[in-house]
């Protein structure tokens, strides 16, 4: 059996070359590489084996056939590659097995994670005093801030909700766009304040909620705004619909899972004018800021609604310091050090870093719906992010476009249907993507446009 030293060098030595042969493979696995998982579905061992053999399995099996997501050619969702110092970081985390929801039971990354999080909240733009949890995504971070709105709002009309629960609770109203993204719906079923009874508000031909058409509001309400709309890279109108709802007394969260990070750039920071506004927000740090997957982040402004929503109750055996406590702002007691890669990634890349990453995706964006506007197809949404939305003539041909565009492998981006047409989504978000992927990508959407439309 090997030694730990060196089957770490093994992963590291099969780690690196996987990414240095990203550029000469599609993006897409082949068919056959497909058909080679089945190795991999076998019985259970009966005995220990040799673990260098299991990781020599999985990368020779598994590695060919994964979406290459780390390259700069993968445009299917908004999907950010992984920045060097964040997956060093991760390697390093893994290594160091610490368990993140205790000082006392991870001194140094509780340390780190409250550095990550006053950077975030400077990056960001945020309200200082405002508070924050690691967690897995944007849905659980959409949950726990909204947890913490209902805590907060409920405890004004005197319910204690985590003690009593929702039965025979006062009603909350939950208000969102006609375009909310789905997992801001899972959310609120999770939490007990229903999907189907949230009140939708019209929006307009990019995604954005309408403000004039916002509801009277009422009693215990919940706005929730949207910072990119997942087809159009849109923002709701922030700066009009945040002081409506504040005077009518209702909580404000926004889902800002891939454009809250506008704020990180001076140049796009004006689509979000307003958003500090708000008493909750849910980003993903794998999505701009390049991390790896699980970091997701919820923020609150009001610290004790969201420790009221969240913290445990105590047991002896836990005991817990003068310090923050991250397991008293999470669902998660037990959980990875996720904080120590969004460290990371801010210390490598420093705020100048962060906006330059923000606008280099918008600037690849913008010059993808340049050349395919130039060549005659339809740009469907206004490219203010990273977000392009565009159709190559009628349903059929542009869906009989999209599968040539993923089969070719030169590239990769996800079909879409947008205010009611079949189109192809592009969306920019990583670091690796250059202007040579671009151009390589924009070359094969047209090239295959072509091919599809003279067959």
């Amino acid at each position: 059996m090997p030694e730990m030293p060196d089957l770490l060098h093994d992963a590291m030595t099969r780690a690196a070359r996987y990414l240095a042969t990203l550029d000469e493979r599609g993006v897409a696995p082949t068919p056959a590489a497909l058909a080679r998982l089945a190795a991999l579905d076998v019985p259970l061992p009966a005995e220990p084996g040799d673990p260098a053999a299991t990781l020599a399995l999985l990368d020779d099996v598994a590695a060919p056939a994964t979406m290459a997501t780390a390259g700069g050619r993968f445009f299917g969702f908004v999907t950010g590659g992984v920045l060097p110092a964040a997956l060093a970081a991760n390697w390093l985390a893994g290594a160091w097995d610490q368990n993140c929801f205790l000082t006392v039971a991870s001194p140094a990354t509780v340390a780190v994670e409250a550095v990550a999080l006053r950077w975030l909240l400077d990056v960001l733009g945020l309200p200082p005093e405002t508070a924050g949890g690691f967690v897995t995504g944007a849905t659980m971070a959409n949950f726990t801030a909204l947890a913490a709105a209902r805590h907060a709002l409920l405890q004004r009309v005197g319910w204690d909700v985590e003690a009593d629960g929702i039965f025979g609770a006062p009603p909350i109203t939950v208000i969102a766009g006609a375009e909310a993204h789905p997992t801001l719906f899972k959310a609120l079923g999770l939490l007990g304040l229903g999907r189907n009874r949230v009140v939708t508000v019209p929006v307009d031909d990019q995604g954005r909620m309408r403000a004039d058409d916002l509801p009277a509001i009422s009693g215990p309400t919940i706005v929730c705004l949207q910072a990119g709309n997942v087809n159009s890279g849109a923002c709701d109108p922030l700066a009009q619909v945040i002081p409506l709802a504040h005077a009518a007394g209702a909580w404000v969260h926004i889902d800002g899972a891939f454009g809250l990070w506008a704020a990180a750039a001076p140049q796009r920071r004006p689509l979000i004018t307003g958003y500090a506004q708000a008493d909750s927000w849910a980003t993903d740090a794998h999505k701009w800021l390049n991390v790896p997957y699980d970091s997701g982040l919820a923020f609150v402004r009001d610290a004790a609604a969201l420790r009221g929503a969240m913290a445990p109750s105590s047991v002896a055996y836990l005991p817990e310091g003068a310090t923050r406590e991250p397991q008293h702002y999470t669902p998660e007691a037990s959980r990875r050090a996720r904080g120590l890669e969004v460290w990371a990634a801010l210390h490598s890349l420093g705020r100048a870093g962060v906006a330059d990453l923000v606008e280099r995706c918008c600037r690849h964006a913008t010059r993808f719906a340049e050349g395919l506007r130039a060549a005659g197809y339809d740009i469907l949404n206004e490219v203010t992010l990273n977000q392009v939305v565009v159709a190559f003539g009628d349903d059929d041909l542009s869906q009989k476009v999209v599968a040539a565009i993923q089969s070719d492998g030169t590239c990769w981006c996800g079909g879409t249907v947008w205010r009611g047409r079949a189109a192809m989504r592009i969306s920019v978000s990583s670091w690796a993507t250059t202007d040579a992927d671009v151009e390589r990508s924009l070359a094969a959407m047209l090239r295959l446009a072509r091919q599809v439309a003279e067959s």
